[in-house]
């Protein structure tokens, strides 16, 4: 059996998680792990070339090493639409070195999630009372509203954290009232967490848990069938918790290395810190300056997709690296939360479907509404996954089979046929008039094509609309995603002298 040698490397660690860490204005939620690996007689032949590419960007080392730290955060303020010329290049040399040798696995992880998951440790699913979906809607209501209280005492190991909680979630209740049609749903889901904060023990530590990073890794080896394996960590001091943590989740020949003297660890650097900076400009930018904008839709400014065709083919090698190149089930590993990591992988798949950038151009003005609207149908379809308790995927790529893939067609969750090629989805025939038809659910394709499941005559099937109901489509699947799910429901279609109408009775 070959043996295989992986590197480990992280960004965005908080070695202690207090009240400095998280008020710090650089404080990012999500924490990211990446481990880069190949087949160890390959290992040779790797290094010369990731020495080659070294060589070339000598002039931005720092202590002898090329780190991502030489990319700052600045410069992907509006993703590589932002890039200047040097750093689009570096970017290209380094994305273009992994191939079909390279195996990648990357997790990202929320802080608060850790902090939120250790209130609940006690606490199991059951039939009364979904826990993972209870966790995810505290982590998120944070990381939304980030109440300045709560982000201030997480660091007090103390059951101060619960009163400031329960503070909060009463608080926003009554906030909610304001507007109960829109808010009822997470009303309902606040007094049920009050419940539970009424049941909950102190926090017995607040200290990062090292385990977190290795735990997607094991799935991901145990998935591809890997035994004989090495991994090797970035030197991090004397204690070496990192190394012990990979040892308590079952990791086997985990050692240290200097990165200075590992190729493979400063690969898995770069890779970490490419893909933290652009997690970071997307919450940034999506991010809710105050209360008051929580109202309003946020959606991406125009300037992420002024780009050129050398920036949007960056965006489709990364979308490679990340997402197609050696898939696995558990190549992005993340936790409950993991609505970073879902956006993130959206904005590689929305930036991949584009043939060119005069595909962007002909609706640039759009282009942040299509990508809202993509982004909250993957939100949607992976909060239902979880309340439908399966093992959830954070890439979109494994739950079609052989047969499905020869056949160029998915089946989706209400049993239709969904087709790969939009193209060949069957377009739904409005007549003059009126039809009313029973709407299981609403969404886009990856083109931002509408399309909607229906029952007709006892079968269900999904059709495509016509692209004059795109943003009729877009509302409900934002709306699908805030908790508002309105379907199924009877949907009255008309065609008019002024185009097509959609009505839910």
């Amino acid at each position: 059996m070959s043996k295989y040698s992986f590197y480990y490397d992280e960004s965005e660690h908080s070695r202690k998680i207090n009240h400095k860490t998280i008020t710090a204005e650089n404080y990012f939620d999500s924490f990211i792990a990446v481990v880069v690996g190949w087949l160890s007689n390959k290992q040779a032949g790797l290094y010369e070339r990731y020495a080659t590419f070294e060589s070339k960007y000598q002039h931005r080392q720092s202590n002898g090493e090329l780190k991502s730290t030489t990319i700052k955060q600045s410069q992907l303020k509006s993703g590589f639409a932002s890039l200047n010329a040097d750093n689009l290049s570096l970017l290209e040399d380094f994305v273009t070195l992994f191939d079909e040798r390279i195996l990648v696995y990357y997790a990202v992880t929320s802080k608060i999630e850790y902090i939120i998951h250790q209130l609940f440790e006690d606490y199991e699913n059951s039939l009364f009372v979904d826990m993972d979906a209870m966790k995810y809607s505290i982590t998120k209501a944070i990381v939304l509203y980030q109440p300045s209280e709560i982000m201030a005492g997480m660091y007090n190991n103390t059951g101060e954290l619960i009163g400031l909680l329960k503070d909060f979630f009463t608080a926003q209740i009554e906030k909610d009232k304001a507007n109960e049609t829109l808010k009822q749903k997470e009303i309902e889901q606040f007094r049920q967490i009050l419940l539970l904060l009424d049941d909950v023990s102190t926090i017995k530590t607040i200290d990062w848990n090292y385990e977190i990073a290795f735990v997607g890794f094991r799935k991901f080896l145990d998935e591809k069938v890997i035994h004989d394996y090495s991994i090797t960590i970035d030197k991090e001091g004397e204690n070496s918790n990192t190394v012990k943590a990979a040892e308590r989740v079952g990791l086997c020949s985990v050692s240290e290395a200097d990165s200075l003297t590992s190729c493979g660890i400063r690969m898995a650097d770069m890779l970490a810190g490419i893909i933290s900076k652009l997690l970071k400009a997307l919450h940034n930018a999506l991010e809710y300056a105050s209360p008051e904008e929580l109202i309003n839709k946020k959606i991406l400014d125009k300037s992420w997709f002024v780009i050129n065709e050398r920036q949007l083919a960056l965006y489709k090698k990364l979308h490679q690296v990340a997402i197609e190149l050696n898939k696995a089930w558990h190549k992005a590993f993340a936790g409950t939360y993991s609505d970073d990591l879902i956006v993130f992988i959206a904005l590689l798949s929305f930036m991949n479907h584009f043939k060119s950038v005069e595909d962007i151009k002909k609706d640039l003005d759009m282009q942040g509404e299509y990508f809202n609207a993509y982004c909250c149908e993957h939100l949607a379809e992976h909060f239902e996954q979880m309340r439908n308790g399966r093992q959830i995927p954070a890439l979109p790529t494994d739950t079609v089979t052989d047969n499905d893939l020869s056949n160029g067609f998915v089946i989706n969750r209400r049993g239709a046929k969904v087709y790969f090629d939009i193209d060949r989805q069957p377009l739904l025939v409005i007549k003059n008039g009126h039809q009313t038809f029973d709407v299981l659910s609403v969404g886009l394709s990856k083109e931002m094509i509408p399309v909607v499941t229906i029952v007709e005559e006892d079968e269900v099937k999904c059709y495509r609309i016509p692209r004059e109901l795109s943003e009729w489509a877009m509302t409900y699947v934002g709306l699908a995603n805030m908790g508002e799910n309105v379907f199924p429901s009877k949907v009255v279609f008309s065609k008019t002298k002024d185009g097509y109408v959609a009505d839910i009775l």
